[in-house]
């Protein structure tokens, strides 16, 4: 397949992409800078890196159609989202860029998205452990904007006409890829709960390639 990765240089996104590459897809690595993208896989073949801004939308639409080629461009089969905040970024980096990245979707015809938010994101009704309780209560008192951002970020997506899965993960850390995580939408996630980036990465392309969980909001955590 052909993927485009928006977030490609965050600490989830370098993961993604050279698991990718690894799996055989054609990446399209979109990055504020290119020399971010690690030395080890700038060489790759297969691998293209388009220099834009996800929150302005610059190059957003030629990275989901396919990247700048003199010969030949093709609009990519699926794009990757895990576009993360931080502290001096915009409070609605994943509202804004979203935005641009489904408006560059229906121009090029590209259906399926599978976007990465945090756990604290939920659907109505939705039952939740008391130690999911608390950790939401923690992240609406330190992080409540971040929250904010990415609920609606995933409204966006449930009401566009994309197929698309959005992945709810628990603390995110820098395990190593053990292959070994569950995943479900019942799946009830307290405060001990992490997952290595490496494995959501993992999974992440587990739902592109064998159309997992469309419309729906899975969750993730290490074994």
């Amino acid at each position: 397949m052909k993927i485009a990765v928006f977030g490609a240089t965050g600490r989830t996104g370098i993961p993604l992409v050279e698991q990718a590459l690894e799996r055989g897809h054609d990446v399209v690595a979109f990055a504020r800078n290119a020399n971010d993208i690690p030395a080890s896989l700038r060489s790759h073949d297969t691998l293209v890196i388009l220099e834009g801004d996800a929150y302005t939308g610059a190059g957003v639409a030629d990275a989901v159609a396919g990247g700048i080629d003199s010969d030949e461009t093709s609009a990519v089969d699926a794009v990757i989202c895990v576009l993360g905040q931080t502290s001096s970024g915009p409070d609605d980096l994943l509202t804004e860029s979203g935005r641009h990245i489904l408006d560059a979707m229906d121009e090029s015809g590209v259906e399926r998205i599978v976007t990465l938010v945090g756990a604290g994101v939920r659907e109505d009704g939705e039952s939740v452990s008391l130690g999911g309780k608390v950790m939401g209560s923690l992240l609406k008192v330190m992080a409540g904007g971040v929250l904010e951002d990415a609920k609606a970020h995933a409204e966006m997506l449930r009401a566009s006409n994309a197929q698309w899965t959005i992945v709810r993960g628990p603390r995110l850390t820098e395990g190593e890829h053990t292959g070994q995580f569950q995943h479900g939408t019942e799946l009830q996630l307290g405060l001990r709960d992490s997952a290595a980036r490496a494995n959501v990465a993992q999974f992440i392309l587990d739902c592109i390639e064998d159309d997992l969980y469309v419309e729906q909001l899975p969750k993730i955590t290490d074994q």
